[in-house]
């Protein structure tokens, strides 16, 4: 089938859930399904068949593709070009798609060095929830008036619009990359130590810390990372490339087990909690997976009282998995009923409010 008809045929699938107001359950690839809230919708909206590769320029550093094109799929084409998306979104799974990527707005470790998934979304085109096709953006970056759509789909579960494709902003490879690893026997010293590099002009394009050994990546030209390990000092770690692969698809034995998985986001700088469980600190200290089975309750208010906020991102407190203040939930619900006025796509995936 064409492209142009799969859109028809989705925007009539819409059409139809308005008229009959029946909620649509949006499925891509389905690798993120452990991501938010269940959706109460039953009827599914499938994007498997709307893939491909719309238009790619190597030259002009845009790629745009079909939200149900694999993650993998456009990988594969940007490294043959030695290029990538630099946000480094992680997958999960061979079947995760770029729609479902960017509706969680997942960034992997070089996301505080290069730009997390919502600083690359240069436009998109969508199916509203009154069943209207729209385009926002473009593929260039300028300056905006109002909501920045294309950027507000990132991270909005599908709960803002069916995502029919999206435009990216890719970036070369580096020439060459190097992990660094130092013993050390503390949170507390691994968050000094990551603060004092990231106030440095160091190549730094990831910084992680397992509560045993705190691994620096460093990405440029190759004269220049041998110059800044000699500096660093610690051991090079031959098979670097493997561990950040590791830790983006959560396949590091830290992630395995049945308990609950929280992740925290906060300012770099911030002390640990004082809560019991395994940490692994990433993005420099910015995001910290904590394995605990302590309440939500208590993750949540300290998370808060420190600035950030957290999310169960696997287990059992899915009801309580992320928390808004008010004035913030309200302006979700203002957004989502200017998006979907009858609240058809993906109802309570973001929140059981929404």
């Amino acid at each position: 089938m064409q492209s142009q008809d799969l859109t028809l045929e989705l925007q009539a699938q819409v059409q139809h859930a308005v008229e009959s107001r029946t909620p649509l359950h949006i499925i891509g690839g389905n690798s993120k399904a452990i991501y938010g809230t269940p959706t109460s919708a039953t009827v599914p909206l499938k994007l498997t068949g709307h893939h491909g590769i719309v238009e790619y320029e190597p030259s002009e550093l845009v790629v745009t593709v079909r939200s149900g094109t694999l993650l993998n799929e456009i990988n594969k084409v940007l490294t043959e070009h030695g290029q990538m998306l630099a946000f480094e979104p992680p997958a999960f799974s061979d079947t995760a798609s770029i729609g479902g990527t960017i509706a969680c707005g997942f960034s992997g470790p070089r996301r505080p060095y290069a730009g997390s998934a919502r600083d690359f979304v240069l436009g998109c085109t969508l199916i509203n929830g009154k069943a209207e096709r729209c385009r926002f953006g473009g593929q260039v970056m300028k300056n905006v008036a109002g909501f920045d759509v294309p950027r507000l789909m990132v991270g909005a579960l599908g709960q803002l619009g069916v995502l029919l494709d999206v435009s990216l902003r890719v970036m070369p490879m580096p020439e060459a990359e190097m992990t660094l690893c130092h013993s050390l026997a503390s949170y507390d010293e691994a968050l000094e130590l990551m603060q004092r590099w990231q106030g440095q002009p160091w190549p730094l394009s990831a910084l992680a810390y397992d509560g045993y050994v705190l691994r620096m990546r460093l990405s440029g030209a190759d004269a220049a990372l041998k110059s800044a390990a000699k500096q660093l000092g610690g051991e090079i770690d031959k098979t670097g490339d493997q561990y950040w692969y590791n830790l983006r698809e959560h396949q590091l034995d830290f992630f395995k087990g049945a308990e609950n998985l929280w992740r925290i986001s906060i300012a770099p700088a911030t002390p640990m909690f004082d809560i019991p469980g395994r940490w692994l600190l990433d993005w420099g200290g910015a995001q910290r997976w904590l394995k605990t089975p302590a309440p939500a309750s208590q993750i949540h208010e300290q998370a808060q009282t420190q600035g950030g906020h957290a999310i169960c991102f696997r287990g059992t407190e899915k009801t309580d998995w992320l928390r808004l203040e008010p004035k913030l939930m309200a302006l979700h619900k203002k957004i989502r009923l200017a998006f979907d006025p009858y609240q058809l796509l993906n109802p309570h995936r973001f929140s059981p409010e929404l």
